[in-house]
């Protein structure tokens, strides 16, 4: 079981950076994990996923504008998010894919936090 608490959130202006984070109850060590967001009345989308390798990803929409990061001996991951735009407004999901090391299957999280607001305004 592994219960995730995501931190960070909150309000800024467009252009600003917040940096989120997400501790986890129980070790990171060898399982994908990631970033996820909704905003309400569309679907949640994956915003960046890292491997156990170290190995990331991004949506095109944050592709070089948001940095994920992980410290498995602190079992924290990071989403660094600069350049920040009043579409990136959303609430922001940490997730674990604890049947997956890297690649495709990241995607494929099985335990979620309950979310942080972002909120960017124009």
């Amino acid at each position: 079981q592994v219960h995730l608490v995501e931190s960070g959130g909150g309000s800024v202006q467009a252009g600003g950076s917040l940096t989120l984070s997400c501790l986890s109850s129980g070790s990171t060590y060898g399982i994908c994990m990631g970033w996820f967001r909704q905003v309400p009345g569309k679907e949640r989308e994956e915003v960046a996923l890292i491997g156990a390798d170290g190995r990331s990803d991004y949506a095109s929409a944050v592709q070089g504008r948001f940095t994920i990061s992980r410290d498995d001996p602190l079992k924290i991951l990071h989403l660094q998010m600069k350049s920040l735009k009043p579409e990136d407004t959303a609430i922001y999901y940490c997730a674990a894919a604890t049947g997956c090391y890297s690649g495709s299957c990241c995607n494929q999280a099985n335990y979620w936090g309950q979310g942080t607001q972002v909120t960017v305004s124009s």
